[in-house]
């Protein structure tokens, strides 16, 4: 099914404004979202196809089956909460029905890990992309050998630099395995190509050494550390830095250029947000998502805040919403066998 299915079919039953707009954080620039509530044709939800939720291509239009919604609604997710908290002048369409969902029927502790836990997870991202930002990789991956080095006297010395200085080849060195000695190994160098050894890595993709059969009395040349541990890291670091680079949005991250904070300025205002509803939630009992805070909010949107001032102002808000979760009237979790008994009157007027 398509949007345009429950629209046609009179399936929508209720549809929203969301996102900034709601938030009374919008600008001229801003999109506008629209999210809603539907349910599905009685064929469809009694028979094999049900379908808990819709959108578009963009992801800017979506819709939640009925139960679906109730569901989330349950868990205290804020996106869905903050939907059932629309303000009136964001409401495209409400059916009878959406009254019986009433607010104060989810509000509960929940919101202190569903609202707060989600914008810890940002500030980790925010983190991450910090890193990203002012530690560009090279577009050139580093093979293993980049992390090999090579014992000289009481140093280490670069793998690389080491053949480099003595005109060696890796593909004609043999390595064997040191034992009780974790990514240590004794070298040996086949000068005329003729022991068959092995090389130190086979293909320039390997991510680990290859061992030779050494022939007795051989000289050693040396014994090398491998680093698997760093160069682990850095493969995992390279894929997220350069995945992160094909599917960045380029305005949003020519507007962090611009103003010069190294972080996303947008993530971080929604992650401050998010923390400021659920010390809302905690302190009052009420959810009201029409911002009184607009133009700090802005303020950290453009980048005009310092990114360590950021990372301080959510501690002091985690900090905060800690102490109301421990004198905060809110039940531990909604009535869930009162809300069931909810849905299925909705149901059953519905199908009647």
């Amino acid at each position: 099914m398509t949007i345009q299915n429950l629209k046609s079919q009179n399936l929508i039953l209720f549809e929203v404004i969301s996102g900034s707009k709601s938030f009374g954080l919008n600008t001229p620039t801003s999109d506008t979202d629209i999210k809603g509530v539907y349910y599905l044709p009685k064929e469809k939800f009694f028979g094999l196809d049900y379908i808990p939720q819709i959108s578009n291509e963009t992801n800017d239009e979506v819709y939640y089956e009925i139960g679906r919604f109730i569901e989330l609604l349950l868990k205290n997710n804020p996106n869905i909460l903050e939907i059932l908290a629309s303000p009136e002048d964001c409401i495209l369409y409400k059916h009878p029905v959406m009254e019986y969902l009433q607010l104060e029927d989810f509000l509960s502790k929940l919101c202190k890990d569903s609202f707060a836990g989600y914008a810890v997870t940002q500030i980790k991202k925010a983190r991450g992309l910090n890193k990203k930002i002012v530690n560009p990789m090279p577009k050139e991956k580093k093979s293993l050998l980049d992390f090999c080095y090579v014992l000289k006297g009481y140093e280490t010395v670069s793998l690389l630099g080491f053949l480099k200085e003595n005109n060696w080849n890796q593909e004609q060195i043999g390595l064997v395995n040191l034992p009780n000695s974790k990514g240590m190994f004794a070298m040996f160098y086949d000068e005329n190509k003729t022991l068959g050894y092995k090389g130190i890595i086979q293909k320039e993709n390997s991510n680990e050494v290859s061992l030779s059969s050494i022939p007795k009395n051989e000289k050693l040349i040396g014994y090398l550390f491998c680093n698997q541990d760093g160069y682990s890291k850095y493969c995992k670091e390279y894929s997220e830095y350069w995945s992160w680079i094909e599917k960045r949005n380029e305005d949003r991250y020519n507007t962090n250029q611009q103003h010069g904070k190294n972080y996303d300025s947008k993530n971080m205002m929604h992650t401050i947000r998010l923390l400021q509803t659920a010390e809302q939630i905690l302190s009052t009992g009420k959810l009201n998502i029409r911002v009184s805070n607009r133009e700090e909010l802005l303020e950290i949107k453009a980048g005009n805040k310092e990114y360590d001032a950021l990372l301080e102002m959510a501690d002091n808000l985690i900090t905060s919403i800690e102490s109301h979760y421990l004198t905060s009237n809110l039940p531990e979790k909604p009535d869930e066998q009162k809300v069931i008994q909810t849905l299925i009157e909705i149901r059953e007027q519905l199908y009647q």
